[in-house]
């Protein structure tokens, strides 16, 4: 159970944040880095959710993410075993896999690269990925540095997938997505 009743604290002013599990660290650590970036993930999609809201599948998925999100931070700010605290799942992934899968078997495959636009939430959605794509090298660099949960590194990298198999459901199965020409500009 969370219970927050004081929200300004004081004690980051000197540039230190603790984690989940009491230790200070500087605020530019990669770990803080890393949860941090999955936070502003975690928003963009909260963003993305506006203009999804109309489809209401979309939208449910989009809700059960910024959850899982949510434990992936809270995964993040706890280095080591930590005992019985929360851990991401590869079921969640399996998730985001299953319902990719079924979002691109509703699309024509691509030809070309897609260009981050189309329809609003097309492009929220690629705002979102791109997002989560940093996220997921900066879990990655931590990797190599501290013990990371192997599970969060393959959620993101499933989300990500999603967010763009998403993207291109936004814009109507793939019908209004900006393919890449290349070469097109050159003149």
């Amino acid at each position: 159970m969370v219970k927050l009743d004081v929200i300004t604290t004081r004690g980051g002013d000197g540039g230190e944040t603790s984690l989940g599990d009491g230790a200070r660290v500087r605020k530019d650590a990669l770990r803080v880095e890393a949860y941090g970036t999955v936070d502003e993930a975690n928003a963009a999609i909260g963003l993305l959710r506006l203009y999804a809201s109309q489809d209401t599948e979309a939208d449910a998925m989009l809700a059960r993410i910024q959850n899982d999100l949510f434990d992936i931070g809270a995964d993040l700010c706890v280095p080591g075993e930590a005992g019985a605290r929360l851990r991401v799942a590869d079921t969640q992934s399996a998730r985001l896999e299953a319902e990719s899968s079924v979002m691109n078997g509703q699309m024509p495959a691509l030809k070309s690269f897609v260009l981050p636009g189309g329809t609003a939430g097309a492009a929220a959605a690629h705002v979102a990925r791109t997002v989560v794509r940093r996220a997921e090298r900066l879990v990655v660099a931590l990797a190599a540095e501290e013990e990371v949960n192997p599970a969060v590194i393959r959620y993101l990298n499933r989300l990500s997938d999603h967010l763009f198999v998403l993207a291109r459901r936004l814009n109507g199965n793939g019908a209004g997505d900006v393919l890449w020409v290349p070469g097109a500009t050159r003149g």
